[in-house]
């Protein structure tokens, strides 16, 4: 059995992304969710994740050694970086006690100011309603941020991972003797 291509894990990478962010989308919908401002970001962290896996799969050569696909998948490290980092503060948000702290206690930082922005602009996409303290939904006793916690630590993994083996400058391994 041979080992995945690291064009197969970009393309795993960009439709787990892309699950990630209709997901986000259909739950806040159908549920009746008040998405904070660090959900509205991780979703367009989602977003850009889809899009840099998906165009490093696209760069990807046949054997997923592509310089410009290697390039694209660079660019997922520091999204998925961003998205864990944001994921587990807004996680750590929610297990302090409640009204001890608040996402909306000071001056607007950038990703508030960023999201307002964005929600003026896409309002169906972007519109930040609700206190990012607030656990609206839990499934398997995990909040929607712990869940984007380790779905953007699995995305760091995988395109460590894909980078590693897809690398354009990577010596073939010669077949050993008798196979």
């Amino acid at each position: 059995m041979s080992m995945p291509t690291s064009r197969l894990a970009w393309a795993i990478l960009a439709a787990g992304a892309a699950l990630a962010t209709a997901f986000s989308l259909i739950s806040t919908e159908w549920l009746d969710l008040d998405p904070c401002h660090l959900c509205i970001f991780q979703r367009l962290l989602f977003m850009i994740l889809t899009i840099t896996a998906l165009a490093a799969f696209l760069g990807a050569g046949r054997d997923g050694a592509g310089l410009t696909g290697w390039l694209s998948g660079i660019l997922t490290l520091p999204v998925a970086t961003t998205g864990a980092g944001v994921a587990a503060h807004q996680s750590w948000l929610q297990l302090q006690p409640p009204d001890s702290v608040s996402c909306v206690a000071g001056p607007p930082g950038l990703i508030e100011r960023m999201v307002e922005w964005l929600g003026q602009r896409a309002p169906d996409l972007f519109m930040a309603t609700g206190l990012c303290e607030d656990e609206a939904l839990n499934l398997l006793g995990l909040s929607l941020a712990n869940w984007a916690t380790i779905l953007f630590l699995g995305a760091l993994g995988v395109g460590v991972w894909a980078l590693w083996r897809g690398r354009p400058w990577r010596a073939e391994t010669p077949a050993k003797p008798g196979r």
